[in-house]
């Protein structure tokens, strides 16, 4: 009798022992959630869309305004910080001054100074396709006197033709600004210009200076034959300066009284490269924006992986209950549910990452920029999808967990 009892209880264990649910490593987890989008393609398509077209947003964004920065940075490399500025400013009673004729040479006094120029405006004169277009359809292009220095000192380059030499700087010669001989319509060398009510030689056309735009809309002209053939004044209308690198802010301090000692304080100084540096600050102020509507994307991507598991746990209530029957517990549903969501999201965000480098490098090509897309970006890119994901599939895998055997078979 109590050897019979011994084999029941023996029975009974190993019985126990049986019904004890398998457990599922992480592997076999990740199996299951990839089994359950598999079944599904379209709408698991459309869910990843969701999360990936947000996560673009943000990688793009972020993406050009670095790639915009890089850019920046390396034109003010090859550019140079440490080009100044001198212009007239007003006096206190609101009239417009004039800087002296010697301000060029008085500035050139200036030790850390390496390279001075000057522009003067022709009062006056206007530049004109030929003689027989009518008085004042000028197309807002400014004639200015000019040296051999400016090119050197504003950083610029010449586009086609050559810049002023010794000889033609003495003779009716004109060089035109990129966007002068586009208003102009005229870029061939040894074209004809009418200037001043006389004939002048196209000798050049600049590319764009980007520390001194102002540049671009002018049609340039030797200092002597400005004042020989245009009856130029001699009165510099902006000097430019080129100063040692490290003495830059020192240079800057003595420039007002330096080009006009009677009235320093009509006079303007200027560091081209700080509208640079503000036109940076801009574009990163707009970044911003731009990533916060990329984040409210993300954020309602992630609404569509949470309505998509929540239906998936309706439909699939039958599947639910077998694997139930069968003896998974509530926590390996749970983790399938889970696995599933965070796949979703992984897949939306490494498609998103993909897409807005793409775009970035597209963006950057059409610009000529460099491209430049921060690993972080990318990185946090995926992580918070991730994070998305995870929150988005916890109430449907815990709504799943809960639901019992008989209730999931019978679809109530």
């Amino acid at each position: 009798m109590s050897r019979t009892r011994h084999r029941g209880a023996r029975r009974g264990r190993d019985a126990g022992r049986g019904l004890r649910p398998a457990r599922l490593g992480l592997a076999d987890i990740v199996r299951l959630g990839g089994t359950g989008l598999r079944t599904r393609p379209l709408r698991v398509f459309l869910s990843a869309l969701g999360i990936a077209i947000g996560v673009a947003a943000m990688v793009a964004v972020v993406g050009i305004s670095s790639s915009s920065r890089a850019e920046v940075d390396r034109r003010l490399d090859s550019l140079g910080t440490n080009l100044l500025r001198v212009a007239p400013g007003q006096t206190p009673d609101g009239k417009k001054t004039r800087l002296p004729k010697e301000a060029l040479a008085m500035i050139g006094r200036i030790g850390p100074v390496d390279l001075v120029a000057e522009v003067g405006t022709v009062q006056g004169a206007a530049v004109y396709r030929n003689e027989h277009i009518p008085v004042g359809r000028t197309s807002s292009v400014e004639v200015a006197a000019a040296g051999r220095e400016l090119l050197p000192a504003v950083g610029g380059t010449v586009r086609s033709g050559r810049w002023l030499e010794e000889a033609t700087e003495e003779y009716p010669a004109v060089v035109l600004g990129a966007q002068a001989a586009r208003r102009l319509d005229v870029y061939t060398p040894g074209t004809r210009l009418w200037l001043g009510g006389q004939w002048f030689s196209l000798v050049g056309v600049l590319d764009p200076v980007l520390l001194t735009p102002e540049i671009d809309s002018m049609a340039l002209v030797g200092r002597r034959a400005a004042e020989t053939y245009l009856h130029f004044d001699g009165h510099p209308s902006t000097v430019y300066i080129r100063a040692r690198d490290d003495r830059v802010t020192a240079v800057r301090d003595v420039l007002a009284a330096t080009a006009n000692p009677e009235k320093p304080s009509g006079v303007l100084v200027s560091r081209p490269s700080d509208a640079l540096a503000a036109r940076e600050v801009t574009e990163s102020a707009l970044s911003g924006l731009l990533l916060g509507l990329g984040g409210v994307a993300l954020l309602v991507g992630g609404v569509g992986v949470g309505n998509t598991m929540v239906i998936s746990v309706l439909e699939r209530r039958p599947e639910i209950g077998l694997r139930r029957a069968l003896g998974a517990t509530s926590g390996q549903i749970r983790g399938q549910f889970v696995s599933e969501a965070l796949l979703l999201s992984a897949l939306g965000g490494l498609g998103g990452t993909v897409l807005g480098t793409v775009i970035t490098a597209g963006y950057a090509y059409t610009r000529g920029w460099p491209t430049e897309v921060p690993v972080w970006a990318a990185a946090a890119g995926i992580a918070v999808t991730l994070v998305i994901g995870m929150l988005a599939g916890l109430y449907p895998a815990v709504r799943a967990g809960r639901l019992a055997p008989t209730q999931a078979l019978a679809g109530t």
